[in-house]
């Protein structure tokens, strides 16, 4: 059968028109439950291409005061369905006079992914607590399915961490040792993910509400960003060739 050949259109500077090139984007997010709630990490590194287009985005995005939302894919969408998801949340707990259970948040985040799933490029990871069923993290990739994660890794990045994620998991961790593991988990992405990179942001939602913390590469002082030493490489010459 034949195919029409699709026409590359060109710009016209006099009308301000100037076509764009399809984009990937690219992040990586981390997020862990323990007894007592979840903690979760992101980079802060946003792309379009080859094109670093911010350094210091902010991808874990509040709800509410132990609701948070950590975004992947094209950042107006997952800014646009946030902001919606937030109203909508407000409006049910006036009328109801009291909270919305997590569960209850992440099917409304899957309603819209799903409902949108055509005109949308949008993946998140619901973390938040309750007094109902305590911490809890739910995954929602692209396409709009739902599920509840014990310990998850989402965007470019998550594909060379999954298996460090694998072999650190462990029933009953604490607050602690999820955050250093999540922490390790963002460091080593960043470190082979070329899309991902930045500063590493960490959350703690528990109880108490939501807690932040910022890990810089450049900080010498408080916490300290992890740091990855790879086995001395050889030399690239053939070993006839004198090596200065």
């Amino acid at each position: 059968m034949d195919m029409m050949k699709e026409e590359k259109r060109e710009a016209i500077p006099a009308i301000g028109f100037y076509p764009r090139e399809p984009i990937s984007t690219g992040t990586t997010l981390i997020a862990m439950e323990y007894e007592g709630g979840v903690v979760v990490g992101t980079d802060s590194r946003t792309s379009a291409g080859s094109f670093i287009s911010s350094r210091a985005t902010d991808k874990i995005t509040p709800i509410n005061e132990q609701l948070v939302v950590c975004r992947s894919g094209s950042a107006a969408d997952t800014q646009c369905v946030a902001d919606v998801v937030k109203y909508v949340l407000e409006v049910y707990s006036m009328m109801e006079a009291e909270p919305v259970s997590i569960y209850r948040s992440a099917q409304i985040f899957r309603r819209y992914l799903y409902d949108y799933r055509e005109q949308m490029s949008a993946s998140v990871l619901v973390a938040g607590f309750d007094e109902k069923q305590g911490g809890q993290l739910y995954a929602i990739p692209l396409g709009g399915f739902v599920t509840r994660q014990r310990c998850t890794a989402s965007g470019s990045g998550s594909t060379f961490v999954q298996g460090f994620l694998d072999s650190q998991w462990k029933e009953g961790m604490t607050e602690a040792e999820c955050v250093e593991v999540v922490k390790k988990a963002v460091s080593l992405a960043t470190f082979r993910d070329g899309s991902s990179g930045g500063v590493i942001r960490i959350a703690v939602i528990d109880s108490s509400g939501t807690r932040r913390q910022l890990l810089r590469p450049d900080r010498l002082e408080g916490p300290q960003f992890p740091k990855v030493v790879l086995p001395p490489a050889y030399p690239v010459f053939p070993p006839h060739v004198i090596q200065n």
